[in-house]
């Protein structure tokens, strides 16, 4: 007996009984290419990509302090293993680490947060001298005449618009020092915890990388990490040598507070392109206050030294520690700046150094096989 052709077979299909498995009938025609579907999927695809955005745009301070913890414990892990290197266990030696930066935090902030305090005080006692002064000198006197200046002066002091912007102004740089404190705080310990578990983020950032690549990739990473503790230990060495170097020759000219300010040109000095200069600018300018020749000796004195910093010391720290051409220099503090501000200058000379050893040892090889 012929078996029934393909063709009555289908035509029969839809007729017979629904399947054991189906007691509700046939599925439906997949709905997979209908242009309702792909259009609503397509929008909760952007709603969904727009909500990250914002979530990270959200979190971005947050996201920022966790990048610099883990930038400084980069940059400490090289000491970290020095001492460990000693015979020192990696509990003990990040505690000595920790303890140096603790302490360094703590003389910036005796060595520089008394003389503030003092001067503003000051300052708060001198104002009737500098009024009394305004008012003797002849262009002001003049101008009072002309604009009752002096007058308007005093009526907005004694009226109550006065008193809400201050106090609003006291209360905001009162915010302001808190939220320094807090984030200051927040790096410290999450560089703590960084620098203990180092190694096992390192191990499982590798393990994430294929196996047949994970040779080479540890090879590159490891440089990479290298390269970033070197020019943060280069950059505090600079550092160093500009305080050291400031101490010297503020306290030869008797520039009161030579150790606060000090400080400040060596933290300052750390960013890129324009922190020597805002160091030397606030020293000078205290400088100033001494005698106006004091000042000028200031910034002659800081103007040669920054020759010296740029074409003699920095190079010579900087070549052993991060090979980075001056183009890639000048590029990577630019953009970092232009993204993340001060911490962003911070971090694009490394991460520019490490774009570059990813060219010369990964594309360009890859291009040459081309």
């Amino acid at each position: 007996m012929t078996a029934p052709p393909a063709a009555d077979t289908a035509a029969a299909a839809p007729a017979a009984a629904p399947a054991a498995d189906a007691p509700f009938g046939r599925p439906g025609r997949s709905m997979r290419g209908n242009p309702f579907v792909f259009g609503f999927t397509a929008a909760l695809g952007v709603l969904t990509a727009w909500w990250l955005v914002q979530a990270v745009a959200s979190a971005g301070s947050v996201l920022i302090l966790i990048v610099v913890s883990l930038f400084l414990a980069v940059g400490l892990n090289p000491a970290v293993e020095a001492l460990q290197q000693r015979a020192l266990p990696r509990w003990l030696a990040i505690t000595t680490v920790f303890l140096g930066v603790i302490t360094v935090f703590a003389i910036f902030g005796l060595a520089v947060v008394p003389p503030l305090t003092t001067q503003s005080a000051e300052f708060v006692a001198n104002v009737p001298t500098y009024v009394q002064e305004l008012q003797n000198h002849p262009l002001i006197r003049d101008l009072d005449q002309r604009f009752q200046l002096l007058e308007k002066l005093q009526q907005y002091v004694t009226s109550g618009a006065f008193g809400t912007q201050m106090f609003g102004g006291v209360l905001g740089l009162g915010t302001v020092l808190l939220g320094a404190v807090f984030n200051s705080l927040t790096v410290l310990v999450l560089t703590l915890y960084f620098l203990g578990s180092l190694t096992s983020i390192k191990e499982m950032g590798y393990r994430l990388v294929p196996r047949s690549r994970r040779t080479r990739t540890r090879l590159l990473g490891d440089e990479i990490i290298q390269r970033i503790g070197g020019y943060v230990g280069g950059n505090l060495i600079v550092s160093l040598i500009a305080g050291v170097t400031t101490f010297v020759f503020l306290s030869v000219m008797q520039v009161p507070y030579a150790l606060a300010l000090a400080l400040i040109v060596a933290l300052t000095d750390l960013i890129p392109l324009v922190g020597a200069f805002i160091g030397a600018g606030v020293a000078s300018f205290v400088g100033l206050f001494v005698s106006p020749t004091v000042g000028i000796v200031c910034v002659v004195f800081f103007t040669l030294y920054q020759q010296v910093e740029n074409y003699l010391i920095a190079p010579r720290v900087m070549k052993s520690s991060v090979d980075v051409p001056p183009l890639a220099t000048i590029v990577g503090a630019l953009l970092g700046g232009a993204l993340l501000g001060v911490v962003g200058a911070l971090l694009g000379i490394p991460m520019a150094a490490a774009v570059l050893l990813i060219l010369r040892e990964v594309v360009l090889p890859r291009q040459e096989r081309l």
